[in-house]
């Protein structure tokens, strides 16, 4: 197993991260105090601690317990779960534990509603989509969605140290940790759990005299900061929050989310983006910015990445410091 699994919390204490959903009067901590479980679903990337807040539910629970994968469930692995209603093994209810719901189909989901409805199953389910995108509409207007978030570096770090601690119990190395290479590590894995426990498994093994510098955690860590995709949430997140900084005047984060695009070589998107900005949020207070904008996308397209970076900043820093106004749009 990889120490990510190994080192799985067994109780909510143990979870690093999700302060808005876990600890002392939050929503999810209160749900199992409660010991009523709704029927939830946990939306979020990869390696952020849905699947193990699920399982930790599921087990303080006192039902019986299915867990499906969506990427792997068959309508017959559904169908052996709706069995076992009105049973003696579904006497308490059935909780139904489903990992990767957005991979089941609509008559799959559909199958398990009529049970969701009248309570006799139980429903906790995660997705690393937008559910409201990926789950039945009737399943969603019976299931509450909380929404988990990347792990921020301090929450991180924790993870880390206790991956570590782990690994010398069971390799009987002691391992030396080099505060910024664990401060690199926790960074460069993009918030999620998963990878960094896995950099820091590699880190060890591949460590020999024990000593876990900057240097061999800048060789290992795998580079997941750059969270994206051309045709998910992310994408249309990094060009919202382009233009609410440049809107807010604040290039510096302006510059930050060109520079994300930039790097996932999506100059497309980002110099549709910046025209229309020019129109919309700078408008009449500046009507020069469009031509100027234009003829720094212009030339982006002519020189091609790496060049195309330095007119997209001209244009990203223009538009930023230029005085606003949405006139255009409005009319």
């Amino acid at each position: 197993m990889p120490l990510a699994d190994r080192i799985r919390p067994a109780t909510l204490n143990d979870v690093v991260g999700q302060s808005h959903l876990i600890g002392k009067n939050r929503p999810l901590t209160k749900i199992i105090e409660s010991g009523r479980i709704p029927n939830m679903i946990f939306y979020g990337p990869s390696g952020v601690g849905k699947t193990t807040v699920a399982r930790i539910i599921a087990d303080s629970a006192n039902m019986r317990l299915h867990k499906l994968n969506g990427t792997n469930a068959s309508t017959a692995d559904i169908k052996s779960v709706v069995s076992e209603v009105d049973t003696f093994l579904g006497c308490n209810g059935i909780l139904l534990y489903l990992d990767e719901i957005q991979y089941l189909n609509k008559k799959q989901q559909q199958s398990l509603l009529e049970y969701i409805e009248d309570g006799s199953i139980t429903l906790i389910a995660s997705t690393t989509e937008n559910p409201y995108f990926y789950a039945y509409n009737a399943i969603l207007s019976r299931s509450t969605v909380f929404e988990f978030k990347p792990v921020q570096p301090a929450e991180l770090e924790k993870a880390i140290r206790r991956g570590f601690s782990l690994m010398t119990e069971e390799t009987g190395v002691e391992y030396h940790l080099d505060d910024e290479a664990v401060r690199y590590i926790s960074r460069g894995c993009g918030g999620d759990v998963r990878k960094s426990l896995n950099t820091v498994e590699l880190c060890a093994l591949t460590c020999t005299d024990g000593e876990i510098t900057l240097e061999l955690a800048q060789e290992l860590t795998q580079r997941s900061n750059m969270r994206y995709d051309r045709d998910g949430d992310q994408h249309y997140d990094l060009l919202s929050a382009l233009q609410k900084s440049i809107r807010g005047s604040d290039e510096n984060a302006a510059l930050h989310y060109a520079a994300r695009l930039i790097e996932a070589g999506d100059i497309i998107s980002l110099s549709r983006r910046l025209l229309v900005i020019a129109s919309e949020d700078i408008g009449l207070a500046y009507p020069q910015a469009a031509m100027i904008t234009k003829a720094c996308v212009d030339n982006a397209m002519q020189l091609g990445l790496p060049e195309a970076r330095i007119p997209l900043a001209q244009a990203v820093i223009m538009l930023a410091t230029s005085p606003k106004s949405n006139s255009a749009e409005k009319a």
